[in-house]
């Protein structure tokens, strides 16, 4: 019965993020992947597959695989980035770039590439996917040029970097906090793969596109000018700079991540509205950038994680974490992690993961390439994913779930071995 519940709820969980991604309820888009799994783990709870006991003692757990404080954490760092694109940082940055680059569609595309990548670094590649996939479907409208090489190239460096710091994505927080994982550790056995990797799939990527390279583009003489609150960036700029430092060195001060990054939301909230109610001004910014926090993650990681739980008790990670261990566990975790990723999504696999019996550090790390990397290969990889296909069909971008596997595989399978070749040497 666990079983069925369980294989039902991911069919029913593809099939909606491929079919209907969303539905409109008045003025409201609701996602429609995680009512799914919402259901499948409240059935687990109704059949007794899973205690409820079991589930209230893994949510209140004190230490660093709680649920609730990975989620905290993720969303505290989350807010903290859309406030500094509400307030119109990353189109500043991105059109400034544009303007440095117009007249090149090889420079644009290299410095793309380059200014996605450091962005995804210090905030995360969810967030960089929303800001700049509308931006470069209106200057390749604008310029007259092919947007795919672009837009392929955004998807591609937000989710390779995004493996080079835990903030990167929610996967390397969980898989990290897991195994007691501390910033700067991280850091030094991820920022080789990392880099390996951005410059196999940039190569890969130029090979793929510069056909569509070489042609020439119309310079926009007079790009539109992005207007930004000095005071409110400044704002924005110290609050997270200032939480990335704090993460860095959490584990030497004694303070748990999730308190540094939920206790600057706070703050970031509060200075805000002070300054906004001394200027007598509205606020927009701030309603915007609550508004669009992630909180569809909520429901949907706790029920994963529900789901996960009821797998523990019948031994079924157990018996695929020994299936892995019997070969090379760099490779088995790496290729086996973003295989189950692009069935169950890139959450799910790491809250499966984190449960596993990792005999080494080289299998927690290949699982952690394996969530980030596996978003390349089918828009069911990651919820970057999901929510990028639904942006360019709002853009009115042809590019159906086919070509997302053909551009993902021809690049995402030699990034994955490039980058589980240079974990194996420096572990």
């Amino acid at each position: 019965m666990t079983l069925a519940i369980v294989i039902s709820t991911i069919v029913l969980m593809i099939g909606s993020i491929l079919c209907f991604p969303t539905i409109k309820i008045k003025k409201f888009n609701i996602s429609t992947y995680w009512p799914r799994a919402l259901i499948g783990a409240i059935l687990l709870l109704i059949t007794r597959s899973v205690s409820l006991n079991t589930v209230l003692s893994a949510f209140t757990q004190n230490n660093s695989m709680n649920p609730i404080k990975i989620l905290v954490l993720f969303i505290s760092m989350t807010i903290l980035s859309i406030f500094l694109d509400e307030v119109g940082f990353f189109k500043y940055i991105a059109n400034k770039s544009a303007k440095l680059l117009n007249g090149s569609q090889l420079k644009l595309f290299i410095g793309f590439y380059i200014l996605i990548s450091f962005l995804t670094v210090f905030t995360s590649n969810d967030i960089i996917i929303l800001t700049f996939t509308p931006f470069i479907c209106y200057y390749a409208k604008n310029s007259k040029i092919n947007p795919i090489p672009y837009l392929v190239a955004e998807f591609v460096a937000a989710n390779t970097w995004s493996m080079a710091l835990i903030i990167g994505n929610p996967t390397n927080i969980y898989l990290a906090s897991a195994f007691n994982i501390d910033f700067v550790e991280y850091l030094k056995i991820m920022i080789i793969p990392t880099l390996i990797a951005s410059i196999v799939s940039l190569g890969i990527l130029y090979l793929l596109f510069k056909k569509s390279l070489k042609m020439k583009m119309e310079e926009i003489e007079n790009p539109e000018e992005i207007k930004i609150n000095k005071v409110l960036l400044i704002i924005g700029l110290f609050h997270l700079i200032t939480t990335t430092v704090l993460i860095a060195i959490a584990s030497y001060i004694n303070l748990e991540m999730w308190i540094i990054t939920l206790s600057f939301a706070i703050s970031l909230i509060l200075i805000t509205s002070l300054y906004l109610l001394i200027k007598k001004r509205k606020f927009t910014v701030l309603t915007k950038t609550i508004k669009r926090a992630p909180y569809s993650l909520i429901p949907f990681v706790l029920s994963m994680f529900i789901i996960v739980l009821s797998l523990n008790e019948y031994g079924l990670t157990l018996k695929i974490s020994n299936l892995f261990n019997n070969y090379n566990q760099a490779f088995s975790f790496g290729f086996g992690g973003a295989i189950i990723a692009n069935f169950i999504n890139n959450i799910p696999m790491s809250v499966l993961f984190a449960n596993m019996d990792f005999t080494n550090q080289i299998s927690i790390y290949a699982s952690i390439i394996a969530s980030n990397i596996a978003a390349y290969l089918t828009p069911v990889g990651a919820l970057a994913g999901i929510m990028w296909m639904s942006l360019l069909k709002t853009y009115n971008i042809d590019f159906s779930f086919k070509k997302f596997m053909e551009y993902g595989i021809a690049v995402g399978l030699p990034t994955l071995i490039v980058a589980l070749l240079a974990l194996t040497l420096i572990i």
